[in-house]
């Protein structure tokens, strides 16, 4: 009786159709675990490293990065940070590491910024406020992609010149 259940309906077409469909999602599951495997050393959740870094005197403290990628290559960034005078912030940048402008929501210091892929561990970046540049920066993510440094340099609301480098552990 068994054997008649296994055997009864030997339509090569269901077969096929069988063959397809576990063919399928295992590309499908393939292409899943490839996607995970190959993420940008970018993504993840970075806490800054006070201990580490040199933060320029009255420059805002970006304690947490949050770098999100999603299909297409689109990108979003979330920074919670905390001011001179202590009060927090928050701020999201959204586009692509083309190079071209896109806006920042919740930075009183900037309301655009661009990103430049150097190399697959390293970017630079351009900030601006009202079509002018205010920063000039690089992130570079270490091989082992436990570890950040973000190098900055730019004019502060003063007017004067200032540099700092950020040191980020990957949380």
């Amino acid at each position: 009786m068994a054997e008649k259940g296994l055997t009864r309906n030997r339509n090569p077409g269901s077969m096929w159709s069988m063959k397809t469909k576990t063919s399928l999602l295992t590309l499908a599951l393939c292409f899943a675990a490839g996607s995970v495997c190959l993420a940008s050393p970018f993504a993840g959740v970075w806490k800054l490293n006070e201990a580490k870094s040199k933060i320029a005197p009255g420059m805002p403290k970006n304690r947490v990065v949050v770098y999100k990628e999603a299909m297409g290559g689109n990108v979003k960034i979330s920074v919670d940070s905390i001011d001179a005078k202590g009060k927090p912030g928050h701020s999201e940048w959204a586009g692509k590491f083309d190079g071209k402008d896109y806006a920042v929501t919740g930075d009183p210091t900037s309301d655009m910024r661009a990103y430049t892929k150097v190399d697959d561990r390293t970017m630079n970046f351009t900030s601006k406020k009202a079509g002018k540049v205010v920063v000039n920066g690089r992130v570079a993510v270490a091989a082992d992609g436990k570890s950040r440094t973000v190098t900055t340099s730019g004019m502060n609301a003063k007017g004067k010149k200032f540099k700092s480098t950020a040191f980020y552990d990957k949380k």
